[in-house]
């Protein structure tokens, strides 16, 4: 484990330990009872009443309580929060230094089709154009659009002398239904482990929750030429892909 990470779980522990002797306290306040045993009762309902209510208004002891308990569970959520952002900020951190840019060479790699087979990128490099988009699942409603609408210009990708490569996190077998589905007549890539995601820095959105969506133009030299990047501007990764390869000065 990074040392990040054991930092994180100690302040967890430290702060577990008070939080479940308030938590003891409280119930024990709530429920009427000095035995332990309450401690491993489920039973919530009152409890959550107790902490979020005031069932005992004229009970010092009930009150006070409470407002332990209180405390020391909003500083563990806080922590949890901090705890997921700052693993997130680290990530996209990490994908920024590997960012690919325009002007850049993509890296290599090999993944497999939806048929299986094995699709080394540096064999399409030198004889072809390539269009690579990143998307997050197969068969959810943007990513349909976005993989219908490759398909629907899919002739005008093949004018203009490329090839067409969808990249995501799912199986060959989920790729191979997804493609028989909608029709798909271009490669899809199943990336399961995000290696290939992580080579190309590509971004995640909403607090690391969701894999980016993000395409990739690639003259015949490996050469980014156009990078886009919408979560929601589905039309766009089809149209400013095309406009990047019909420009003469690229």
């Amino acid at each position: 484990m990074k040392i990040t990470e054991n930092i994180w779980l100690i302040l967890f522990i430290l702060w577990v330990v008070p939080l479940a002797y308030c938590r003891s306290r409280f119930r024990k306040t709530v429920y009427r009872t000095t035995d332990w045993k309450i401690n491993i009762q489920f039973s919530f309902r009152k409890e959550l009443k107790g902490l979020f209510g005031n069932l005992y208004p004229y009970d010092n002891q009930y009150i006070r309580n409470r407002n332990f308990y209180r405390l020391y569970l909003s500083v563990l959520i806080l922590l949890f929060i901090s705890h997921q952002v700052f693993s997130n900020s680290t990530k996209n951190k990490d994908n920024n230094m590997n960012k690919i840019e325009i002007g850049d060479k993509i890296p290599s790699f090999k993944l497999k089709n939806q048929d299986g087979k094995w699709i080394n990128i540096d064999s399409i490099i030198g004889t072809k154009n390539l269009v690579i988009f990143f998307y997050p699942k197969d068969d959810t409603p943007g990513c349909t659009r976005q993989a219908c609408s490759f398909r629907d210009h899919y002739e005008a990708f093949a004018d203009a002398d490329a090839e067409v490569i969808g990249i995501s996190g799912q199986s060959v077998e989920s790729h191979k239904k997804f493609a028989e589905k909608h029709n798909l007549s271009y490669t899809l890539l199943s990336d399961t482990n995000n290696k290939v995601r992580k080579q190309f820095g590509v971004p995640t959105n909403m607090l690391g929750l969701i894999p980016g969506r993000v395409t990739y133009v690639v003259n015949k030299n490996g050469q980014v030429i156009l990078t886009f990047n919408s979560q929601t501007n589905i039309s766009g990764h089809v149209d400013e892909a095309l406009k990047a390869l019909q420009d003469p000065e690229k």
